[in-house]
């Protein structure tokens, strides 16, 4: 879910293409299929005897579905075959930036982007979304190795990778789609600012503060230190370059963006450092093997922490939350067999337990990576699954060539997509229109940089509750008074306490020396705190009555005991 606004930019191209590609593959069956039923009978299938005997129509069959499946599975090839080198090359500076940000090696982002297309990849659910690390989770993911190391992490996102598998076996997995989208559009906005106030640090080869509020106070001084010292100068450039070139990719002739702008960025980059052998910092790797850390006893034993517990609820929530709105938007872009919420949600969390079993990054649908793979022509899950193993050939075989990468390039692929996180262009519609959601969105996105990821889609998702219960708590008072006899008072709707200044308000601006007829008959709800208030006031309206003319009285109508 890392931008589903980029990705439904292209949906109208896309569907057209697949159904090409879907009617193309359609041909190419049925021409498979009767080529081998016309050559049946010219063969042996009839036994070579005239008549055309059970026998050989049986024969020319089922040499029909075997060269429709063949054929089936050679278009499949070839539109899955590429696609998966794409997404490949979109995926492998995207695993390794995350992890950088997140404040692990770079080799526990390509595991988690091997996992997610060998074992998630697998699995049903989402035939065409891929699975990864993403950008959205790099800020809780680096609150967690900093509040409790990098060895608590495998088995925290083991935790949560199992929660998941229950929740999905519990069939709860559509209900994660039922959370407001000016919460999540927030949490991704106050990621993104997070993001890029944190990358800009490393794009000058300079520590980052710890907090959010103290990353964007610092700004200023940064941007100072690095016009004065060479090396942050140059490492400043690297990035501000990388991002120019993913900023401009789009606007290039359609030849050239057939190569994925992070890996053009990064590579670009990459010769730009060595051509002019800049002091910028660079990647450094170990080796797939010896960044795998499983989670020991030890580490086993935190979860007796109540802290840990909390982030692993907070993984959980948050994965597959990203996961299913991922899987939302991909459906829109093609017009193959919809997703299974409940089995992605098992196969998101297989692919995170097997995650946390190697201490390797969470794992999440990435909109980017999946949006590619549509793109691209893919048919099947097949795609997804090639790029796994293209990821695990290049990390074991191909080491080196990350290393010589800039760390700064790095940080411009990040800083680029946390700006596509935040949802500037939709902002003046939104206050427009919808106004107490662009405030919940806005309050969730400076809650996420001013205290953490949790903690800040908790006050997002308290706020749209009360804005819901505000909205839904309608109720309208009705006053008939003809001037003789009593006073008559309606009230209907939903009565709240939310409404209780309101109702209390009318009722007490009555005249005192009339007689009162409240009807709650017309009220759809009446909770305890509004039934008491009324019941009070009425007690009280009474008690008024006696101590002075006697005049006034209060009868309440329809108040049932059990309403």
């Amino acid at each position: 879910m890392t931008d589903n606004r980029t990705a439904t930019h292209h949906v109208n191209h896309t569907h057209s293409g697949t159904r090409a590609d879907t009617a193309a593959g359609a041909r190419d069956n049925a021409a498979a299929t009767a080529t081998a039923t016309a050559a049946g009978p010219k063969g042996d299938s009839g036994g070579g005897r005239p008549g055309g005997r059970p026998g050989g129509r049986l024969g020319g069959r089922l040499g029909g579905r075997l060269g429709g499946r063949i054929a089936g599975r050679a278009a499949v090839l070839r539109h899955d075959l590429p696609a998966s080198l794409v997404v490949f090359l979109v995926a492998v500076p995207l695993c390794v930036g995350v992890a950088v940000a997140s404040g692990v090696p770079a080799e526990l982002g390509l595991i988690t982007g091997i996992v997610g297309g060998l074992v998630a990849g697998l699995l049903p659910g989402s035939s065409l979304q891929v699975s990864g690390p993403a950008a959205g989770l790099t800020v809780l993911v680096y609150e967690a190795v900093q509040q409790f190391g990098l060895r608590a992490l495998g088995v925290i996102v083991l935790a949560a990778g199992l929660l998941q598998i229950l929740l999905g076996a519990l069939r709860l997995g559509r209900w994660f789609r039922a959370i407001s989208v000016a919460v999540v559009e927030g949490m991704l906005a106050g990621i993104g600012l997070t993001i890029i106030a944190g990358q800009l640090y490393a794009m000058a080869d300079t520590p980052a503060p710890d907090s959010g509020p103290a990353k964007i106070a610092g700004l200023p001084g940064l941007a100072a230190g690095a016009l004065t010292t060479p090396g942050a100068l140059a490492a400043l450039g690297v990035g501000a370059g990388t991002i120019a070139v993913l900023a401009g990719w789009r606007r290039l002739p359609g030849p050239v963006r057939a190569v994925p702008g992070p890996l053009a960025a990064v590579a670009l980059a990459t010769a730009a450092v060595a051509v002019f052998d800049l002091p910028v910092d660079r990647l450094r790797v170990q080796g797939l093997v010896e960044a795998i850390q499983p989670p020991g006893l030890a580490e086993l034993s935190r979860l007796a922490d109540v802290a840990v517990l909390g982030t692993v609820v907070a993984f959980t929530l948050i994965c597959s939350a990203e996961s299913l709105f991922s899987a939302a938007a991909v459906d829109r872009m093609h017009d193959g067999p919809r997703t299974d919420y409940d089995r992605e949600l098992v196969a998101q969390g297989t692919g995170n337990a097997v995650c946390g079993a190697l201490g390797a990054l969470p794992m999440t649908a990435v909109i980017v990576r999946s949006s590619a793979n549509v793109q691209a022509g893919a048919r099947t899950k097949a795609s997804r699954v090639l790029h796994g193993v293209w990821l695990l050939v290049f990390a074991a075989a191909f080491p080196a060539v990350l290393q010589a990468i800039p760390l700064a390039a790095l940080a411009g692929v990040l800083v680029h997509a946390g700006w596509k996180l935040m949802p500037l262009a939709q902002m003046p519609r939104l206050w427009r229109e919808h106004r107490g959601e662009a405030v919940i969105l806005v309050c969730t996105a400076v809650a996420v940089v001013a205290l953490n990821l949790f903690e800040g889609v908790l006050l997002g998702l308290l706020l749209a509750v009360l804005k819901t219960a505000w909205e839904t708590s309608h109720v309208h008072l009705d006053v008939d008074d003809d001037g003789t006899g009593p006073i008559r008072v309606r009230l209907t709707g939903n009565a709240t306490f939310l409404r209780l200044p309101k109702m209390l308000d009318t009722l007490e601006g009555l005249p005192h020396d009339r007689r009162i007829e409240l009807d709650l008959s017309g009220l759809r709800h009446l909770d305890h705190a509004c039934r008491t208030a009324l019941l009070n006031w009425a007690e009280t309206s009474r008690d008024t009555e006696g101590a002075t003319s006697g005049t006034r009285g209060v009868e309440l109508v329809g108040a049932h005991p059990d309403r």
